[in-house]
Order: structure tokens, then sequence, then C-alpha cells
């Protein structure tokens, strides 16, 4: 199976924190390799974006380190 394929099949999941109303968000879904797919529910017509295993565990870790906490 292709990246396109793999993506338009991939069980794609959207955060707890994003609430019911909707609204900004993104969704992640796991992909072949370890790798992830993201991508924004407000522009599926874009192409998501896929990280490496690795960038996906630091962005995952400096997460819950408050890295990007405001």
């Amino acid at each position: 199976m292709d990246l396109k394929d793999e993506l338009t099949n991939a069980a794609w999941r959207k955060s707890s924190y994003s609430g019911s109303s909707g609204g900004d968000c993104i969704e992640v879904a796991p992909l072949s390799q370890g790798r992830v797919g993201l991508r924004d529910t407000e522009a599926l017509d874009l192409p998501p974006l896929v990280v490496s295993p690795a960038a996906w565990r630091a962005f995952v870790e400096g997460a819950k380190a408050g890295e990007f906490d405001f």
C-alpha cells in the first residue's frame, strides 16, 4: 500500500482535549514504520503531515514536559 492509500484508510483520532464543540482540532493516525500522520480537521483538503517516529516521540515528550505551554 502506498502512503496516499495508507493516509486515506488511516484510523484518524482526535484528542479528548479537543472537546465536543469541534473547532480547531488536530487529528493523528498511526502509520506503517512507526510514522504518524497529522491533519487539521478544518483543512481536510490539505495533505496530512507525516512525521518520523523520532519526531513524534520528541513532540510528545516536549508536550508532557510543558515545552509548548503558554
